[in-house]
């Protein structure tokens, strides 16, 4: 039943993030901006922090889940159920975000877009592939780093919420721009479902890169963790 819950908190909070991060830049893009953009991704993370952050740690995205599973902190069932859920949310949010588009008079989310990833023709620089490959290896790398260091301290446990939505508005800033950042898979996966054709052809940038970053960033976590206790020693 545990597990039941920590899946299901993982499903709403990646849902959330998806519907208003997503959604505020297909809807609202050309209003807010890249600061204003960035805020809504970041806002989505503190507000499912202090609602799900005590059932699942509040994951919702798949890269951050590996990066706990490297870092031993979830077990091995926990980190598939996590990805799965968190992909399940993606698209539930990115259904009603279609569904709220194609309701309006937008011209629907084929005119809109879904907030999905891109490089090249898709990217508002014209960023190549493997320049996009590499933004989103360090910017996934330098956000899973901090919510490992946030949250491997209890002291922080308060503001670790806080902190964590800021550190996504900050690689938000710069990656917009770039890739329309992802930083994570299932929040790139479920546009890239509905939009199909150039999206879909390069959404595997935006799975595969992220979960390196992740990875990168929990190995080096894992060092300075060791180097500390060496030192104590």
């Amino acid at each position: 039943m545990d597990s039941a819950k920590k899946y299901l908190a993982e499903c709403i909070g990646t849902m959330v993030l998806v519907l208003f991060g997503c959604g505020s830049a297909a809807i609202a893009g050309h209003v807010l901006g890249t600061l204003g953009i960035a805020m809504a991704f970041g806002l989505s993370i503190v507000a499912m922090a202090y609602v799900i952050g005590n059932i699942s740690g509040c994951h919702i995205n798949p890269a951050v889940s590996l990066g706990m599973l490297i870092d031993k902190r979830i077990s091995p069932k926990d980190f598939v159920g996590y990805v799965v859920f968190q992909v399940i949310g993606a698209v539930i949010g990115i259904a009603i975000l279609a569904f709220i588009i194609n309701s309006a008079d937008l011209g629907g989310f084929a005119a809109t877009g879904l907030g999905q990833n891109g490089f090249g023709e898709a990217s508002a620089v014209g960023l190549s592939m493997i320049g996009a490959f590499a933004v989103e290896i360090i910017l996934t790398f330098v956000f899973v780093l901090a919510i490992l260091g946030v949250t491997g301290n209890e002291k922080m446990s308060v503001v670790a919420g806080i902190v964590i939505g800021l550190v996504l508005v900050f690689v938000h800033i710069m990656g917009i721009p770039l890739t329309g950042t992802s930083v994570n898979p299932a929040r790139s996966l479920a546009p890239a479902l509905l939009m199909g054709g150039l999206a879909l052809q390069q959404v595997w940038v935006f799975i595969i890169a992220p979960l390196i970053g992740g990875a990168l960033a929990a190995l080096v976590y894992r060092f300075f963790k060791s180097e500390k206790r060496t030192d104590k020693a």
